[in-house]
């Protein structure tokens, strides 16, 4: 049977029979879907995961309550997938390789603590484990996030002021310093250039050509396998938020991977897990170096270890886990540790660019206006001799 489209009339059939609600269908009405490519914002997602876990706890049958979730949905794409996972479990089919239809919504990591949890007969809890665990996840996003933006506006906006004292202020003075006829100073020289070049035609048409190419270059060139390397290792060598990532890249694998270690999964299973989590290449292949030592009988600590970019304060602290049999212990007070040490950067960061960020706008904006003023005060000198 096609996987395309809305449920057929047997699969409505069997819903209704098995489920005896009415109008389940209804949120799929009108609607069709590539399960492949269907993607939901997480803030939707985590309220679905939230609301099956208290759904099951209730003792209503799986299938039956993702059906009534899926009626009260506002999003229709999340409701669509909904109500087919529920027609498929009637049918017979596991939450988990339901949910498999559906990869850019449910990523490996979810779809791995699902089986576990369908194993272990504690589905809801590790469906609210995962909205934790994603929530966590977003939380030093956004951290490291808004810890980025603020210089960026303030530099987009010092340039953007820079811009309109070269087009609109620097040239009026222009045509008072060739009246004057007097010899300009360098730096006067220098900015009447750049303000001829911003302002002539071919800069409005060449700049954001450029823009755009540069943009096009660096997309297509993150994608080949060489760019990524060369990039994600450039940004773990940043001053400040190098250190930053890679702590959050630890905050995120620990957390990860003692969500899975306390399900069950085992460590081999659980590392590979965490590639898919993580953002940041060098991170992903790292630990794909150290599943293969892990596959080999080494130690995960060991294996850890023979990478050059993980702290050496995780590899020590799992040592500590493995031989005390407290490995989810450890990892989970390495998750802790690594996320107060984000939030203490972010915060000292932010303060720290306030000053760093107003400065960089005083001498761009400062080097434009004295650079005017300079030959006024090269004539009052010439005056008073």
């Amino acid at each position: 049977m096609a996987d395309y489209g809305d449920i057929s009339v047997g699969e409505a059939s069997v819903a209704k029979k098995s489920l005896k609600v009415s109008k389940e269908s209804k949120p799929l009405k009108g609607i069709t879907y590539i399960d492949s490519t269907l993607r939901v914002k997480q803030k939707d997602l985590l309220i679905f995961l939230r609301q099956l876990s208290v759904v099951l706890r209730s003792g209503i049958a799986l299938a039956q309550g993702l059906d009534l979730l899926a009626e009260n949905m506002t999003n229709k794409k999340l409701a669509y997938c909904v109500s087919r996972t529920s027609v498929r479990l009637s049918a017979g089919e596991e939450l988990s390789v339901s949910l498999k239809r559906y990869p850019l919504i449910f990523l490996p990591i979810m779809i791995g603590l699902i089986q576990a949890g369908e194993a272990g007969g504690i589905l809801d809890q590790v469906l609210d484990r995962i909205a934790t665990l994603l929530e966590e996840r977003d939380k030093i996003k956004g951290q490291i996030v808004g810890a980025l933006i603020y210089p960026i506006l303030v530099f987009v906006l010092a340039v953007v002021v820079g811009l309109g004292l070269l087009i609109f202020i620097v040239p009026r003075f222009k045509e008072m310093f060739d009246n004057m006829g007097a010899d300009l100073p360098a730096l006067t020289s220098f900015m009447l250039a750049v303000s001829s070049v911003v302002t002539s035609p071919y800069f409005a048409i060449c700049a954001p050509l450029s823009i755009g190419f540069g943009l096009f270059y660096f997309k297509k060139y993150y994608s080949t396998e060489e760019g990524l390397i060369y990039i994600d290792a450039l940004i773990l060598k940043i001053p400040l938020f190098g250190d930053l990532i890679i702590k959050s890249e630890m905050a995120s694998m620990c957390d990860t991977l003692s969500t899975l270690v306390n399900a069950g999964i085992p460590i081999v299973e659980g590392l590979d897990r965490c590639i898919s989590a993580s953002s940041n290449e060098i991170i992903r292949r790292a630990i794909r170096k150290s599943i293969s030592l892990v596959r080999q009988g080494q130690s995960l600590h060991y294996s850890l270890s023979r990478t050059s970019v993980l702290p050496k304060l995780v590899t020590s602290m799992i040592r500590i886990g493995e031989e005390t049999g407290q490995l989810s212990f450890m990892l989970e007070n390495l998750s802790l540790f690594y996320k107060r040490e984000v939030e203490s950067q972010v915060s000292t960061l932010t303060k720290a660019m306030e000053p760093a960020v107003i400065f960089v706008v005083a001498i761009i904006v400062g080097t434009i206006v004295i650079s005017l003023y300079l030959p006024m005060f090269s004539l009052i000198q010439n005056m008073s001799k």
